[in-house]
């Protein structure tokens, strides 16, 4: 049976959300997780730090290793990855979570907030993957997988904001680099999105998000777990949505995910 039992998983931003909850989904099977995230102590508009995250892997059966990392930062990412291997012997799977949002359109967009979203999205997912790319070419299923929605240049996609979107979709670019750049190492390199809005405690402070039309973070750490589960060698380059990730391994129910169980679900953006 399919497991991540004693693998190591390096996820940026795990300490909430849905890095969070691919940490726990892969706690359940007994893995080793580095929580690589800004967050040591806590902020009461955004709950959530390392060590809380450290201690509910560590209750669900998984191994944790919190440490606090900028993944804008080059010595910082070297550094948590040094840690990594040095703790657990190597690193199996990235996980390439965090992610930062502003949905504003280029005149209100202040380039504080256009170079946080270029460092953290397109700089932080190159980076991370550079530091972790030798220790997957060691690994016997090496996984890297890319929260990022699949490529698509429709103008619509660009115009409301245009600086997130040229940030998601540099973490895309890097998935479909990669995945051929790597491909004859073994490493798959993935994207995943979800079908509708998550809701996550940074969802709840975006202006009319509406997180009550959204699916909780579970249904991305179960389709993860599918993904990650695979073999590597046959599983590269994809722009996989969470529905159709868990429809491939036969779960079409999906109503146990909904946040407010009947109410319509809101599509994420990127998707038609």
């Amino acid at each position: 049976m399919a497991s991540l039992a004693d693998k190591t998983l390096f996820i940026s931003g795990a300490s909430r959300g849905i890095g969070k909850a691919i940490a726990l989904r892969a706690a359940r099977d007994g893995a080793n997780i580095v929580i690589a995230a800004k967050t040591a102590v806590a902020n009461p508009k955004l709950p959530g730090t390392i060590h809380d995250a450290a201690a509910e892997i560590e209750a669900a059966g998984g191994a944790a290793l919190p440490l606090v990392v900028d993944i804008r930062f080059e010595d910082q990412v070297y550094g948590a990855v040094a840690q990594a291997v040095a703790r657990f012997g190597g690193i199996d799977i990235l996980v390439n979570n965090a992610s930062a949002i502003g949905l504003t359109g280029t005149l209100e967009t202040p380039m504080k907030r256009f170079d946080l979203m270029m460092g953290v999205n397109l700089r932080g997912t190159f980076l991370c993957s550079q530091a972790c790319l030798p220790h997957l070419k060691k690994a016997a299923n090496p996984h890297i997988l890319t929260l990022s929605p699949p490529l698509d240049m429709r103008p619509e996609w660009f115009a409301p904001h245009v600086a997130y979107t040229i940030a998601k979709y540099g973490m895309s670019q890097c998935v479909l680099g990669m995945a051929e750049e790597f491909r004859a190492d073994g490493i798959a390199v993935n994207a995943l999105w979800p079908r509708t809005i998550i809701a996550t405690a940074a969802l709840q402070v975006i202006p009319g998000a509406e997180p009550e039309r959204g699916r909780t973070p579970a249904i991305m750490a179960d389709a993860a777990w599918h993904v990650l589960t695979r073999d590597s060698r046959a599983t590269s380059g994809n722009f996989f949505i969470d529905d159709e990730v868990l429809a491939s391994a036969g779960i079409t129910d999906l109503s146990a995910y909904a946040v407010q169980p009947g109410a319509a679900l809101k599509h994420d953006l990127f998707l038609d």
